[in-house]
């Protein structure tokens, strides 16, 4: 991460040997060719990252001596420095930039750098920038470094850059918040509407998916987890947390046909037992006999026939079985039939439940998560950040 900057360098030291007394005026302009006639500073940006001099229409150097030997070194550049940002924040954040200016050559036995006492740094007043508001406050320190070759001056300056929020409000905040909004329409969809509310569901998350990889990809790969990041989780969270609650939906609504398949299973088993109760040598006339009325019985839905050999099997106090009369007869009682309908609505009541908590679960949660998030990065970060300042 780094930052661009075009600087007028200006330096400033004493040097007897160009002291003069011949000439009435209190300052020479020399041509910036003299340069290398003289002694000079060598000062070099440690930060650095790239830098370029101006030479348009000529060099944009100025060098100036005074009568008392003072020397005056200004010229203009184009840097490319580095500047490490903690990105926790981001884009909430705070970030704090430096330029250091060090001697090369020259250990402090040599040569000391040290900011003006009046102005050392100037901003320009119609400085704008995109992204961020300039601090006012700027730290001026030193940076002096210790190297195998000796002990060297470094001075440097603390820039302090707030990031303005609102192209991320307009580009990720608001965007990601309708789209975690509308994947809660489909809980006011009938759930017979497979295919609405799974097309919407899905179509949010993938939204939802693009809008995350898009929050990133201007950004460099850091480790830790971003301001945004947290947002686009939850989101997507919330987001993937609605389809599925569709098929929670869908699973509950279905689940009477299970539950009367069960019934119907439980049911034969015990018609069984009942048939193999019987003793008798004609008991497995009988029971072949029982097995066929049962499927008349569910096949009719309200009478059956018992005739042309079909006959209903009874058991005498003696144990022996017969075959009843050959007329139409009722079947059994209704406790045999299991009313289908008033499991149905019994699971569909169920599910539409499901669907009427989620309208109400859903919001608060997304709610109750909002107040947190913004208290947690605009309140309580944000004056640890000036008090580190």
């Amino acid at each position: 991460m780094d930052y661009r900057l075009n600087v007028f360098l200006r330096q400033q030291w004493n040097d007897p040997r160009l002291a003069y007394s011949e000439y009435p005026d209190a300052s020479l302009d020399l041509d910036p060719s003299m340069l290398d006639s003289i002694w000079k500073p060598d000062l070099f940006f440690a930060n650095e990252k790239g830098a370029n001099f101006h030479e348009v229409t000529t060099d944009n150097k100025l060098l100036r001596i005074f009568q008392n030997g003072n020397v005056l070194y200004s010229i203009r550049l184009t840097l490319i420095l580095s500047c490490p940002m903690d990105l926790k924040n981001f884009p909430m954040d705070i970030q704090t930039c430096t330029m250091q200016l060090e001697s090369f050559g020259y250990t402090m036995n040599d040569l000391i750098f040290e900011w003006l006492s009046d102005g050392p740094v100037q901003v320009a007043h119609d400085l704008t920038l995109p992204q961020f508001v300039l601090k006012e406050e700027k730290d001026l320190g030193y940076c002096t470094k210790h190297y195998n070759t000796g002990k060297f001056t470094c001075i440097e300056v603390k820039f302090h850059l707030e990031r303005q929020m609102g192209y991320y409000l307009i580009q990720m905040y608001i965007p990601s918040l309708l789209i975690v909004i509308l994947s809660w329409v489909s809980f006011w969809i009938n759930m017979d509407a497979a295919p609405a509310r799974v097309g919407l569901g899905i179509t949010t998350v993938l939204t939802m998916t693009t809008q995350s990889s898009g929050s990133r990809a201007s950004l460099p790969k850091v480790s830790y987890v971003k301001a945004i990041d947290i947002w686009m989780a939850v989101c997507l969270l919330f987001v993937f947390a609605a389809l599925l609650e569709y098929a929670a939906v869908n699973f509950v609504s279905r689940q009477h046909k299970e539950f009367i398949r069960l019934r119907k299973k439980q049911r034969r088993q015990r018609m069984t037992q009942s048939v193999y109760t019987l003793s008798s040598p004609d008991s497995g006339h009988c029971m072949a006999m029982m097995n066929e009325e049962e499927e008349l019985v569910r096949e009719s839905r309200g009478f059956y026939f018992r005739g042309y050999g079909l006959g209903h099997c009874l058991q005498t106090k003696d144990g022996t079985a017969v075959e009843g009369s050959t007329v139409f007869a009722s079947p059994p009682r209704m406790h045999m039939l299991y009313d289908s309908d008033a499991v149905r609505k019994r699971f569909v009541d169920r599910a539409k439940r499901i669907d009427t908590i989620s309208r109400a679960v859903f919001p608060l949660s997304f709610l109750i998560f909002n107040i947190f998030y913004w208290i947690t990065y605009k309140v309580l970060r944000h004056e640890d950040i000036h008090a580190n300042l």
